[in-house]
């Protein structure tokens, strides 16, 4: 029981002494990824290329309001045909509006990973670089506390920047 409490004791005494010569660094990779240049970049890239198909989804959206509205509106007066044939077309439109979206969303999400995947690599790069400069022994993405003096983020921006 003593040599237990002895080598619990000797082990307690060590750890701070240990851990004086370790050097943590932290990122917010969320906040890097939305506000990086490189990001940011992307974003306006993305946004250009879907630009038109985002319009035209739009357009497509306001068509079936407007067909639903006029449906509501004189589909009491309408012949049974008449409406019929305007529920089918209603229909019709709202299938193929769920399936422009669906679609425009799987494409706009394919890219988006794409460009995401480089600028991951790119902030890895940058965090590596900046931990080998300053001599970091571990560098941390994700934790419940993080003192501000800890925080490299702004750093890794800079750097993201200056390239």
């Amino acid at each position: 029981m003593k040599s237990l409490f002895s080598l619990i004791l000797a082990v307690g005494t060590l750890v701070p002494a240990m851990a004086q010569d370790i050097k943590i660094g932290f990122v917010n990779l969320d906040r890097i990824l939305r506000d990086s240049s490189p990001a940011m970049k992307a974003t306006k890239k993305l946004e250009k290329e879907f630009a038109a198909r985002e319009a035209d989804l739009k357009k497509l959206t306001e068509q079936v309001r407007s067909r639903q509205a006029e449906l509501d509106k004189g589909g009491l007066t309408m012949a049974e045909t008449d409406r019929r044939n305007k529920e089918r077309e209603l229909v019709k439109l709202q299938q193929d509006l769920a399936r422009i979206q669906r679609e425009f969303r799987e494409d706009l999400n394919a890219r988006r990973n794409e460009e995401l995947s480089g600028i991951q690599e790119r902030v890895y790069n940058t965090i590596q670089q900046i931990s080998n400069a300053e001599k970091f022994d571990a560098v941390l993405q994700e934790a419940v506390y993080i003192s501000p003096k800890l925080d490299i983020t702004d750093k890794v921006l800079k750097a993201l920047a200056d390239k």
